[in-house]
């Protein structure tokens, strides 16, 4: 693995690629972004929004996704994967925020997790972006570049992924560096066809390296 000197160099670089990266998920409190990143398991950021723009002008509410029976709800998400699990968490979730958190989404990470659906990287995804916590999200993307770049080892778990990224990069910066690792893998080092050939990282980036050469002898 790189050092923590650099990995913060490979960050500066990715910054500069990707200043202005955020939350790609439209929301407009954490009630709504909770339930978008629920949606958003094994789905583009794409596609939640296109249902969420019609599901947050039908339920604004916890008490609203409580008042349709489970078969309307899981149709009003349909076009997402795993609709079915996934409406039937947000109906748990909504009775737990109801009964438990007055109506609100908890601001800590425990009681988020202890929400249907809702595991570490939405708690983390939730703290960061609705409550301003520093924390780092690990999702595909976040987990391929980091491996990818040699910050964490190929065989680590998405949990040593988020330890390792959270020892080397200045906690003040975590936040914004969980948004611009996903815009990095999303938009340039995608897993199919990264763009090694433009990626300012090149020189330190080994597995880029050999994919230029194995480019280069065909």
């Amino acid at each position: 693995m790189i050092s923590k000197k650099k990995t913060v160099e490979m960050i500066d670089k990715i910054d500069v690629m990707f200043p202005d990266a955020e939350c790609e998920l439209v929301h407009r409190n954490p009630f709504e972004l909770t339930i978008a990143v629920l949606l958003s398991a094994q789905c583009t950021d794409n596609l939640v929004n296109r249902v969420t723009r019609d599901l947050f002008k039908k339920y604004r509410t916890p008490e609203d996704y409580l008042a349709v029976e489970l078969p309307e709800l899981e149709n009003d998400i349909r076009s997402i994967g795993l609709f079915r699990n996934k409406a039937k968490n947000i109906q748990k979730l909504c009775r737990d925020v109801i009964d438990r958190f007055d109506g609100e989404i908890p601001d800590n990470y425990e009681d988020l997790v202890s929400l249907a659906g809702v595991g570490r990287k939405t708690a983390n995804v939730v703290l960061s972006v609705a409550f301003g916590v520093p924390r780092i999200a690990v999702d595909t993307h976040v987990e391929r570049v980091a491996k990818r770049l040699g910050i964490a080892r190929y065989k680590d778990s998405v949990l040593e992924v988020e330890k390792t990224l959270m020892q080397k990069v200045p906690e003040v910066r975590w936040s914004k560096t969980h948004h611009q690792l996903i815009f990095f893998g999303r938009y340039h080092c995608t897993a199919r066809s990264p763009k090694c050939e433009t990626c300012l990282l090149l020189e330190d980036c080994r597995e880029g390296q050999k994919r230029m050469k194995a480019k280069a002898l065909k």
